[in-house]
């Protein structure tokens, strides 16, 4: 009853931002129509008007690069003895961290439990290593993170910020043995997200976005340059869980492209979501202590009998894990448009509009398979953010 309440209030409140916007002068008013959709039926779509993107480069305020921890066989998440100490391995989860790792902390913290701990060590403090420590302390036990540096200088705090449970997580030839594992994880970590919907910051919150092509869907030319490997793709075992996707009347909306498709994902403004995880982390007694490690050996001087090791791509130079591909990013942010409420997705880009700025992100940048270059290119990230300005009509 309460949530078709809100469900309710917040489709009244759309409709009268839609009517507001198209009456009270001075709104946004989007540009001609191509394709004859008539006023009427754009009310029928539910099609709203669109705050522009003031997209230039000078607008930029930073430019970041992160290595995403591929591995083909997916998330490495075992038990392993080193000495005296168990370690719970929780990492190579390539570009879905933040959105699986309630899920996957979930199933280390499961293999934790099983030495008797009595307390827990963790070893890094990215999205893994805060969701896992907290899991942890919520079961009772006194935890310390160890880590080389914190939020906000860990590098998936240079993710765009959408929920993306499948992107990179392992090739299609392992996709079938790790099919069930995901979706479990997967449902664990979207029903966490779901109790943090509407906090003071907005840590975790619903967006619209709409995805632009010249071409119909499922048309598409190939992609001439592909250096990549063909990923596990496994959305569709958890469809029921946002809202589908809907084509929109041609030239419904201010963009060049003739084809547009709206979404409606799960957005993690991770500023304010990784603050709050540090804070409520400390508050619930966790302890963090700044340390770097450089071979596994050095572990067994820790006072835990039973750790996690949530250090993403760092695994591969601690343990000395091959299996972990970096697969490089690099993403733009852009001044703060609290107006831009909305996401964009081409072929070749896409824009999350996250409460600290507009994250552009360049989808075809080849040549970041395997490279472990974190150096930022202002260039590229430049040109990304005029052909963002060149989307609208």
């Amino acid at each position: 009853m309460l949530h078709n309440r809100r469900q309710f209030l917040r489709q009244g409140a759309a409709v009268a931002a839609m009517v507001s916007a198209a009456t009270l002068p001075g709104c946004v008013v989007q540009g001609p129509r191509r394709g004859g959709a008539t006023p009427a039926a754009l009310m029928g779509s539910g099609v709203p008007t669109l705050a522009p993107v003031k997209a230039s480069p000078d607008r930029i305020t930073g430019v970041y690069v992160c290595t995403r921890p591929f591995r083909a066989a997916g998330p490495r998440i075992e038990l392993e003895k080193i000495g005296p100490k168990a370690v719970v391995h929780n990492y190579g989860h390539g570009g879905s961290g933040w959105s699986l790792s309630w899920g996957s902390g979930a199933l280390a913290l499961e293999l934790a439990m099983q030495t008797g701990a009595r307390e827990l060590g963790v070893i890094g403090c990215g999205a893994l290593g805060l969701t896992t420590a907290i899991l942890a302390q919520r079961a009772g036990l006194p935890v310390t993170i160890y880590a080389k540096q914190l939020p906000p200088d860990v590098l998936s705090m240079r993710a765009s910020g959408l929920w993306t449970p499948d992107s990179r997580i392992c090739d299609a030839a392992h996709a079938p043995a790790l099919a069930d594992r995901w979706e479990a994880m997967a449902r664990t970590s979207w029903r966490n997200y779901q109790s943090m919907l509407g906090l003071p910051g907005n840590p975790i919150q619903w967006i619209e976005g709409y995805s632009l092509s010249d071409y119909p869907r499922g048309h598409e030319p190939p992609d001439p340059v592909n250096d990549e490997p063909d990923y596990g793709k496994f959305h569709q075992r958890v469809a029921d869980l946002t809202p589908h996707s809907v084509d929109l009347p041609p030239g419904s909306l201010p963009f060049k492209q003739h084809y547009t498709r709206r979404y409606t994902t799960l957005m993690f403004n991770i500023g304010t979501y990784a603050h709050m995880l540090v804070t409520d982390f400390l508050t619930a007694g966790g302890k963090i202590q700044v340390r770097e490690f450089h071979h596994p050996s050095e572990l067994v001087a820790l006072p835990e009998a039973t750790l996690v090791n949530a250090t993403g791509y760092g695994a591969r130079a601690l343990f000395g894990d091959e299996s972990i591909i970096p697969v490089r990013g690099q993403t733009a942010r852009l001044i703060p448009q609290p107006e831009v409420t909305y996401g964009l997705n081409t072929p070749h880009l896409s824009m999350v509009p996250r409460s600290d700025g507009l994250m552009v992100q360049v989808l075809d940048d080849h040549g970041q398979f395997n490279n472990a270059d974190t150096t930022p290119v202002r260039a590229v990230s430049e040109e990304a953010v005029r052909s963002l300005a060149s989307l609208f009509a």
